[in-house]
């Protein structure tokens, strides 16, 4: 499937990132926000979420029911995120009625209403939120190696969605400084893929976020992201005690920032260690000792941090052995890294993934919007491809060494 990528920057700063896919038919827009839970205080813990939820709400326009009753008429998909280091609004229409999903999500973005009901119907299903993820174990474990990754008192090291407190605490007052601080031109990228044509997209993006002299407004400062330097993790352990059938825990370790380049390295690790069911640690586990049914490793990038984890559940009388069984698979790999096949294996899996992945028009919007946001730039797939391609076993191994050698962190979650 051929494609073509382009980029304008508007004079607001908003920059617009469109990818005209051939033979599509769908299109699919991201209003990426360049703020998260780690850019919140210990008082605004939660507002990025929270704002998530209130932009669906209504505008002077549009009620709430209006919005949903638009994209539904022409059966359009709709929905949005946040994470740490952004929030996304997204949605995925025919071709044809990208110009009303435009408007749709271009109107919620700059003309939000923040009606005082509405902020406190919609804390009431945030709470029921927060109260769901503390029955889910892996959110829990998660939540809680974050913790010990950043401290309870970082802003990375806190649940994305705030607590019952925070979020019972929070004001109208706090959240809308909040969204006028950050839902500014500058901090904003439209990033747009599918059956389109670049020049019509910039125009309607301008239509639309040029409502109530949005992209005339001036920023407010914003606090720069992170410390400038490297945040070191120095290990440790947690346990929560929760009435759960399984244990579930997390090894956590430091990683790599998110412009590092041995982060394709460490993709090809990962994927060799627990991505799939060839991985190490999906056969050692699973398939030759029947210790648990999940097990996999992640590794997650930030501006000035990132953290590499090993995830499992299990029977809690499993638990020392599953635990002996993935510092030992660790300790191998720092010490001899991964096998030639492993290697090949590895790169093929990352390389298949990103391409089979991109034949849908909403993970090449997901692709183009994260990239220019947190990276500034969008790498093309044939150079991603060939950075993947280029990793060697020295590479690997280095990064084996250097990650699995530091402090490790052990959170634990179970009866």
């Amino acid at each position: 499937m051929t494609s073509r990528v382009r980029r304008t920057v508007l004079p607001s700063g908003l920059r617009i990132i469109t990818e005209q896919m051939a033979g599509a038919r769908s299109a699919s827009i991201g209003v990426w926000v360049g703020v998260g839970s780690r850019d919140e205080t210990a008082r605004t813990h939660g507002a990025s979420h929270f704002l998530e939820h209130l932009l669906f709400k209504g505008t002077r326009e549009r009620s709430a029911l209006d919005i949903s009753i638009e994209l539904d008429a022409v059966g359009g998909e709709f929905n949005a995120f946040t994470a740490k280091e952004y929030t996304c609004f997204h949605a995925r229409v025919l071709g044809e009625d990208l110009p009303l999903a435009v408007d749709v999500l271009g109107d919620m973005i700059t003309d939000s209403v923040l009606d005082a009901h509405d902020i406190d119907a919609e804390r009431d299903v945030i709470l029921d939120e927060i109260a769901m993820h503390e029955d889910d174990p892996d959110d829990v474990v998660q939540n809680l190696v974050a913790a010990l990754a950043w401290g309870e008192e970082s802003p990375l090291g806190r649940p994305i969605a705030g607590t019952t407190a925070s979020i019972e605490a929070m004001t109208r007052d706090q959240v809308r400084r909040f969204y006028k601080r950050h839902y500014a031109p500058d901090n904003i990228v439209v990033s747009v893929a599918g059956a389109l044509d670049h020049n019509e997209v910039v125009r309607e993006i301008k239509k639309s976020f040029g409502r109530r002299a949005f992209l005339d407004g001036t920023a407010e400062p914003r606090s720069p992201r992170g410390s400038g330097r490297r945040h070191r993790m120095a290990g440790g352990e947690a346990h929560v005690t929760r009435p759960f059938e399984q244990v579930n825990l997390v090894v956590g370790l430091e990683g790599f920032t998110r412009d590092d380049d041995r982060r394709f390295a460490l993709g090809v690790l990962n994927t060799a260690l627990g991505g799939g069911t060839s991985s190490r640690l999906f056969q050692e586990v699973r398939e030759h000792r029947g210790l648990a049914y999940s097990v996999y490793s992640f590794a997650s990038h930030y501006a000035d941090s990132g953290l590499v984890g090993v995830a499992v559940g299990c029977l809690p009388d499993r638990l020392d052995e599953v635990l002996a069984t993935v510092r030992s698979e660790l300790a191998s790999i720092a010490t001899d890294g991964i096998t030639p096949e492993e290697l090949v294996r590895g790169k093929g899996q990352l390389v298949g993934g990103l391409v089979l992945g991109l034949e849908d028009s909403g993970a090449r919007m997901m692709r183009l919007g994260k990239a220019d946001l947190v990276h500034s730039e969008v790498l093309g797939i044939d150079e991603v491809t060939a950075r993947i391609q280029a990793v060697t076993l020295d590479d690997v191994r280095s990064v084996a060494q250097e990650v699995f050698g530091r402090p490790q962190m052990l959170a634990v979650v179970g009866p």
